[in-house]
């Protein structure tokens, strides 16, 4: 069947031609704007194109332009169907034909297989050249315009990102007050410090403190996030053991692991692996590892964590899982804040999206880095790891100083 893709942004014009041609035996596309249409000519491969002139964004013009510069589309004729268009400069741009609105509902089917036949227009070469020119002078100006209006939105969004930013430490720094005294009451009162509890008030106060617990999680996340991306986070630098650090995040973590029924593997050296950094925000890192891992990994699964010394001054932490894995083009965008694979408030996995940008930017801050692969293959402790693997790449001896943004 014979192919006619229709580029228009007025419904009631593409509903008409629809009715036109579809009784002739035409199978008609429609596309709504220029971009669209070019695109579509490009997937559909039309027989015949039929273009509005007076078209928003791209013009009727422009994208005749566009299409003729197309190898494969430069033999498919293309009509311009328009009120406001000029005859001249629609074939000077490439045009075989030209139809003016309102089109003439009996002759429109019949005209449309003249050109198909082969049926093309002409305009004299001075007319052609003059319109060319023409052609070209508004669209420097129109493209002028594109590029000082695209120079203003991307402004604008600087602007909103640093106030995003700005709303993230702000509030961050507000919820963070307040936590503090309600950490200290709930701990006074589950010490018994403000006097006996009943069983019942023991239990709603081991609730509470477990909620306490993780909107303080939260809250601290935030304020690591929102640092990192501005800046002002400072790391306290001192001689530590990266073995002693991992052995912490992982005894602090096990608790989520045996909840879950996942196994934990470890596999640490015997001896230390003595470096120069921020042991307590490197211990974070490695516990948003666990974090990650422990989310996506199903239940019965298993989780190895690997620490090693990789290279004459450079350590390495994995952290590898059996889960299903990140799926194919998301991962560059694993690590921006707030990223999540899914995103909605559906979704199967809790979490506020920030921890892999937190573990990043600590290693960053370091002087290294966090990588991803997935699918892995990764052999821990004699197990097979085939879900995703996280590789926390640190220098034995980091920079003493502040971060400076993402990279």
């Amino acid at each position: 069947m014979t192919k006619i893709l229709h580029i228009e942004d007025d419904a009631s014009n593409r509903l008409l031609v629809q009715k036109l041609l579809k009784p002739a035996g035409f199978r008609v596309v429609d596309a709504v704007d220029g971009l669209e249409g070019i695109r579509m000519a490009r997937t559909e491969r039309p027989d015949l194109i039929l273009v509005d002139i007076a078209l928003p964004g791209l013009d009727g013009y422009e994208v005749t332009l566009r299409l003729r510069a197309e190898p494969e589309l430069r033999d498919v004729p293309i009509v311009a169907i328009t009120a406001e268009g000029n005859r001249d400069a629609s074939l000077a741009v490439g045009c075989d034909g030209f139809l003016q609105k309102p089109i003439d509902a009996r002759s429109f089917a019949s005209t449309i297989k003249s050109y198909l036949r082969g049926k093309r227009e002409q305009t004299s070469t001075e007319l052609t050249g003059e319109h060319l020119r023409l052609q070209s002078q508004r669209m420097a100006s129109h493209l002028e315009e594109k590029v000082q209006e695209l120079s203003r939105a991307n402004d604008r969004l600087v602007e909103l990102d640093a106030a995003r930013k700005e709303f993230y430490r702000n509030i961050s720094h507000e919820l963070a007050t307040p936590m503090t005294p309600i950490v200290g009451y709930v701990k006074l009162m589950s010490d018994r410090e403000l006097g006996p509890l009943t069983s019942d008030q023991d239990k709603a106060l081991r609730s509470m403190d477990e909620c306490v617990q993780r909107l303080r999680s939260i809250i601290d996340n935030l304020l690591d996030v929102t640092g990192i991306e501005t800046g002002r986070i400072r790391f306290a630098h001192r001689d530590y053991d990266l073995l002693e650090t991992t052995r912490r995040a992982i005894v602090r973590k096990r608790p989520l692991f045996e909840e879950r029924r996942i196994q934990l593997l470890v596999e640490l050296p015997r001896t230390p692996l003595k470096g120069f950094g921020d042991p307590d925000r490197i211990g974070r890192a490695i516990a948003q590892l666990l974090d990650n891992a422990v989310k996506f990994t199903p239940e019965g699964g298993a989780v190895g964590v690997r620490a090693s010394q990789t290279g004459r001054n450079q350590f390495e932490v994995c952290v590898a899982d059996t889960g299903p894995g990140v799926p194919p083009g998301t991962q560059e965008r694993l690590f921006d804040p707030f990223y999540q694979v899914d995103g909605s408030v559906t979704r199967a996995h809790g979490g506020t999206g920030v921890g892999l940008a937190i573990a990043q930017g600590i290693a960053r801050g370091h002087g290294g880095d966090l990588r991803v692969k997935s699918p892995s293959r990764e052999t821990i402790e004699g197990a097979n790891l085939q879900g995703s693997a996280f590789y926390l790449v640190l220098p034995d001896r980091a920079p003493n100083t502040l971060v400076q943004g993402r990279a």
